[in-house]
């Protein structure tokens, strides 16, 4: 294996369309949701896989109903 080579580069690529397309469904998405829908364990990863592909994703901190602060993304 070559050095910086990612042994899950297709489950992470798979990740990352299948949050585009949720976002892109209208939808914003957290890191709960993004474990919870799609088995993403490192939402902000595949956020900026998605922007080196030249979406433009917009991002705000939310508060949550038990009072934690989270950040939410959407297209």
């Amino acid at each position: 294996m070559k050095h910086n080579e990612n042994p899950n580069e297709e489950s992470s690529r798979s990740q990352a369309k299948r949050i585009l397309a949720y976002m892109q469904a209208g939808n914003r998405i957290t890191h709960r949701e993004a474990e919870t829908l799609f088995g993403s364990s490192r939402l902000a990863a595949r956020i900026s896989d998605i922007k080196a592909e030249g979406h433009t994703i917009q991002s705000e901190m939310i508060t949550l109903p038990n009072g934690k602060h989270v950040k939410a993304y959407w297209i």
